[in-house]
C-alpha cells in the first residue's frame, strides 16, 4: 500500500442471496459488487459513478461493513478492516463516516439537532461531559454555516439543504479521515447542490479529508473529484484521473455517460450515444463483457470472453475493454 494511500479496496465482492422454497434455501445470488478495486489518497476525492443499481452504494456500505462482503480486502491506513472483530473495528468506524442521500431519513425526527450531532461523540466517548460536547456541536454548526442558536430545533424545522449540513456536521463531529458521500447532493436543488459542494471542498482543504463521492451525476464529478471510477453491473470498467477520463474516455460505457452530460458550450457538445436494451439483472449477468448487451461497439470476443484490465501506468488509467487492449497493442507494435 502506497504511503500516500488512505484506503485501498482489492477484489471486493458483496453478493446477496435470493432465497426461495419452504426451507428458504439460497437459489441464486445478486452480484451487487463483483471484484472491485479502488484506491483513495489522503486528502483526495475519488468519484464512483454509474447508473442506478450498478452497485455503487453497496461498495460504500461494504467499506464501512454496513454490509458484509464475501471476499476481498478493505485496507484503511494499512489495516484490513474486514478482518477485525467488533472491538478492534470501533476506532476505524470513527475514522470512516458516511453522509447519506436523504438527510431527513438519516435524522431521528424525535431528536433535537444538538443531540443528533453529538450522537457520534457520545458513542466514541469524545468530550468530557455534556457541556463540552455542546460546545463542539456549536463549533461544528458554525463550520457548516448553521446558526448554533438553532441546535434545540428538530429536523423538520430545517430546509433540505440545512438538514444535509446537519448530517455533514454529525459526520465531522467525530473527526474522521474518510467521508463517504452517498448521492449526498442528488436530492437538492441545483443552487443548493453548488453550496454543499463548495462546503465539502472547503472542509477538505481545511481538514485534509478524503472523500469517496458516490454519484450518478457526472456534472458534479469534474468539479470535486481528483480521480473517477466508472462502475457497471457490479464491476469497475474504467478508472483514472478525472480530467484524463473526461477528455479521453476509453470504455464505450464511459463515452455514453460523458455524452449525456448537458453543456451550453457548442464546442463541448457531442451526439448522444444510444444504449440499446435494459441493464441486465445483477442476479444473472451476461457472459463475457457485462456491457456487451448494450454496447454500440461490440465485436467478436465481447460476448464470450471477459476483457482483461488494460493499464496505462504512465497516465494512471485502467480500462476493461477489448477495444482498449487492441488499441494499446497496435500502439506498442
Amino acid at each position: 500500500m502506497s504511503s500516500e494511500s488512505l484506503l485501498r479496496v482489492t477484489g471486493l465482492r458483496t453478493w446477496f442471496p435470493i432465497r426461495g422454497g419452504l426451507l428458504r434455501r439460497t437459489r441464486a445470488w445478486v452480484r451487487a459488487v463483483d471484484s472491485v478495486d479502488l484506491e483513495i489518497g489522503r486528502g483526495k476525492t475519488l468519484a464512483l459513478v454509474g447508473e442506478s443499481g450498478c452497485g455503487k452504494t453497496t461498495v460504500g456500505r461494504s467499506i464501512l461493513r454496513l454490509e458484509q462482503p464475501q471476499a476481498g480486502s478493505v485496507e484503511f491506513d494499512g489495516v484490513d478492516v474486514l478482518k477485525l472483530e467488533a472491538d478492534a473495528l470501533k476506532p476505524y468506524r470513527r475514522r470512516m463516516q458516511i453522509v447519506f442521500q436523504d438527510p431527513m431519513a438519516a435524522l431521528d425526527p424525535r431528536m433535537r439537532i444538538r443531540d443528533a450531532i453529538a450522537e457520534g461523540m457520545r458513542a466514541f466517548e469524545i468530550g468530557e461531559n455534556r457541556a463540552e460536547r455542546t460546545e463542539r456541536v456549536a463549533a461544528m454548526m458554525r463550520r457548516v454555516r448553521l446558526d448554533p442558536d438553532h441546535m434545540e430545533r428538530y429536523p423538520h424545522e430545517f430546509s433540505g439543504g440545512q438538514r444535509q449540513r446537519i448530517c455533514i456536521a454529525r459526520a465531522l463531529a467525530v473527526e474522521p479521515e474518510l467521508v463517504i458521500c452517498d448521492e449526498s447532493v442528488s436530492a437538492l436543488d441545483v443552487s443548493i447542490q453548488s453550496q454543499i459542494l463548495n462546503l465539502l471542498q472547503e472542509l477538505q482543504d481545511d481538514l485534509g479529508l478524503a472523500y469517496l463521492f458516490i454519484t450518478h451525476d457526472l456534472s458534479v464529478v469534474r468539479y470535486l473529484a481528483d480521480d473517477v471510477s466508472v462502475m457497471y453491473l457490479g464491476q469497475i470498467v474504467e478508472q483514472g484521473p478525472t480530467e484524463s477520463v473526461f477528455s479521453d474516455p476509453h470504455h464505450p460505457y464511459t463515452e455514453a455517460l460523458m455524452a449525456a452530460i448537458p453543456s451550453t458550450d457548442p464546442a463541448r457538445r457531442s451526439q448522444p450515444v444510444v444504449l440499446e436494451g435494459d441493464v441486465p439483472s445483477p442476479a444473472a449477468p451476461p457472459p463475457g463483457c457485462r456491457f456487451h448487451t448494450r454496447c454500440p461497439k461490440i465485436f467478436e470476443p465481447c460476448a464470450s470472453e471477459t476483457p482483461p484490465a488494460s493499464l496505462d501506468a504512465a497516465r494512471g488509467r485502467l480500462s476493461r475493454c477489448f477495444l482498449t487492449v487492441e488499441n494499446r497493442g497496435s500502439a506498442e507494435t
